[in-house]
This record gives structure tokens, C-alpha cells and sequence, in this order.
């Protein structure tokens, strides 16, 4: 498996304190306008995809559906992880670039 370039940057994000993570968190964020993207474990539950879709098409935040929840808690340093959201706009400009560029070339 070739690293992962989105997660690597989450990875960072996270260590510069520009990630907060867990439903509440994330959706408190999103409603605080501090959220810059939202990213979703592909195994979260379909409530939860459905509850951030709706959500962030609301509040006008990027969202998008990344990983499992083990490996985004992982990369974050955290436990299972089902979202996220990433309070640096430059950083979630970035690592929503790499998202775009790995679901056009799948």
C-alpha cells in the first residue's frame, strides 16, 4: 500500500491542534463556522454520514467520506474516530486538494 498522502496531512493537522475530532466536536465546530472541512470514516454509521452530509451542506463546509474509522483515529493519535473536522483553512484547503486528486484517479 503506497503511504497516504491525505492522511499523513491529517497527521499534521492534528499535531498543530488544527483537528477536532468525535461527533459532538465536530459538529460543533461546523455549527461555530471554525470547521474548514469534514471528513467522515467510509464505516461510519448511515445516520452519522447522513446527520454531517446534511449539516454541511447546510453550513456550506466541505465534506467528505475518508478511511475507516480505526485508521483516521490513528493518524489523528486518537482511538476509533468516525469524523472530523479540520479548523485550519489553509491546511483543509491543502488536504482537500489531495482528496480530490485520489478520488479522480481511482
Amino acid at each position: 500500500m503506497k503511504p497516504d498522502k491525505v492522511l499523513s496531512m491529517l497527521g499534521i493537522a492534528a499535531k498543530s491542534g488544527s483537528i477536532v475530532s468525535g461527533e459532538f466536536s465536530t459538529e460543533k465546530a461546523v455549527k461555530e463556522g471554525k470547521a474548514y472541512l469534514v471528513i467522515v470514516a467510509s464505516d461510519a454509521s448511515d445516520n452519522t454520514q447522513k446527520m454531517f452530509s446534511n449539516m454541511t451542506e447546510f453550513y456550506g463546509v466541505p465534506m467528505y467520506r475518508y478511511a475507516d474509522k480505526e485508521t483516521l483515529g490513528h493518524f489523528i493519535g486518537k482511538e476509533f474516530r468516525a469524523s472530523l473536522a479540520v479548523t485550519n483553512e489553509g491546511l483543509a484547503r491543502s488536504i482537500e486538494e489531495k482528496i480530490k486528486q485520489i478520488v479522480t484517479t481511482e
